[in-house]
């Protein structure tokens, strides 16, 4: 399982002063097994402009890729090295397509990458630490701690080829379908 990732959430209390409503380890982990990417869901928004009040925690769902319609959602995801990831990844292939309505669409059978997949969102991504390969549908790059992708409803995939996990932070916020 990845590094545990201790979240504090603010708000504010019945006066309308500021206060931490929440704070210990984020409890929305999500792993699909040995060599999948283990994604961490840290807070999601339902609508824009969001919605600051009350105090439940907004990732208490299960889970799913895209953010909500015009929401956002911030997690990080570490992802081991393709080495044990392309074993799971074709794992899930061969397991795949039971109607959960995760949002993406997989193109599984792209031959750069088992990993390539689609959202309509804009993802903004922040490699926090390893390294790790943005690969589109034409060309790739590597990116390393604190480098920044702006990712913009693109069919893509990560490929971590090197033995170390990478870790990266990720802020998805809804857009139109291309």
């Amino acid at each position: 399982m990845g590094k545990l990732i201790r979240r504090v959430v603010s708000g504010h209390n019945a006066e309308g002063k500021s206060v931490f409503i929440l704070e210990g380890q984020a409890p929305r982990t999500y792993s699909r097994g040995p060599g999948s990417a283990v994604i961490t869901q840290l807070w999601e928004t339902r609508t824009s402009p969001a919605d600051n009040r009350g105090t439940d925690d907004a990732t208490n769902h299960p889970y799913r890729l895209p953010p909500p319609r015009n929401g956002s959602v911030f997690r990080v995801i570490e992802y081991p090295p393709d080495e044990q990831r392309l074993a799971a990844l074709e794992r899930e292939r061969t397991a795949q397509d039971d109607g959960s309505g995760r949002g993406a669409a997989l193109d599984r059978g792209n031959p750069r990458h088992p990993g390539f997949h689609k959202t309509n969102s804009v993802d903004y991504v922040i490699v926090l630490s390893g390294e790790i390969y943005a690969l589109m549908d034409e060309g790739e790059v590597l990116l390393k701690p604190g480098d920044v992708l702006i990712q913009r409803g693109t069919n893509h995939a990560w490929s971590n080829r090197s033995g170390e996990p990478a870790r990266l932070a990720f802020v998805l916020i809804d857009a139109a379908p291309l």
